[in-house]
């Protein structure tokens, strides 16, 4: 990623930050339908399920411009995750909810270079975290 990149999708989660509970519920509505094989994983509360989501979000976003101090706690959610029965073709369902998630918080400000630096910023992390979970390169 860019330090531009990286200072867009910085910028533009400061602007989600303040709908997080109504982001969150539009990210897991979203990841139900395109992908309602995952729903049975979310055994407990979808609402707590969000503030964790949001708040990981949040974690990743601030850790961009250094991102190895982000890479152990993604690896070791990645490997928690198989456990709950999470795939890697899973991922490429999360990143579309969660463009989709942001296109429609942002609404005009979703612009195609955001489109772009959001892409590159999930493509980095998931690549990352399907490698440390099941071995292989996304």
């Amino acid at each position: 990623m860019t330090p531009h990149e990286i200072t867009q999708v910085q910028q533009s989660f400061a602007k989600v930050a303040p709908i997080s509970e109504q982001a969150a519920a539009l990210f897991y509505g979203r990841l139900f339908e395109i992908a309602p094989e995952v729903k049975p994983m979310f055994k407990g509360d979808i609402r707590e399920q969000g503030k964790k989501l949001i708040g990981t979000l949040a974690v990743v976003v601030a850790g961009l411009t250094d991102l190895n101090s982000v890479l152990p706690a993604a690896s070791r959610l990645a490997k928690h995750h198989v456990g709950y029965g999470v795939e890697a073709a899973h991922y490429a369902c999360v990143g579309a909810a969660l463009l989709w998630t942001l296109e429609q918080g942002l609404g005009d400000a979703w612009t195609p270079e955001l489109t772009s630096a959001w892409s590159s910023a999930y493509a980095t992390l998931s690549g990352y975290m399907i490698a440390e979970a099941y071995g292989v390169a996304a």
